[in-house]
């Protein structure tokens, strides 16, 4: 599972960096509960990918570090393309069930305006 769960987390930042918000039906589980946003759904993950698309047109994430072990997976990443000074940061852990992101938990230095 370890390789699969990386596997899928990269998916998961190319659909995010490519703008293909219609990917996330095929990464994420249908009941995915996102523990910092409060959400639990597909329709979630999509609103809030078009939310940041909207406010920082030229946002991309770059994976700096990632490790896993078995189901689980953390992910260091840096934002590019916010106003900031310095690249925002972000700290995201994700539990991957029957081939899919079930669960998110995660941090980040971004402001939003």
């Amino acid at each position: 599972m370890t390789d699969d769960a990386k596997v899928l987390a990269h998916r998961m930042y190319e659909a995010f960096n490519t703008r293909d918000v219609a990917a996330a039906k095929t990464i994420f589980s249908a009941d995915f509960v996102s523990h910092p946003l409060g959400t639990v759904g597909i329709e979630s993950v999509m609103k809030a990918w078009a939310g940041m698309h909207a406010t920082f047109p030229g946002l991309r994430i770059l994976v700096e570090d990632m490790l896993s072990d078995g189901d689980g997976v953390a992910v260091r990443t840096t934002l590019h393309g916010t106003p900031a000074d310095k690249p925002p940061a972000m700290m995201e852990f994700f539990r991957v069930r029957d081939g899919r992101i079930a669960e998110l938990w995660g941090l980040s230095t971004l402001s939003r305006p």
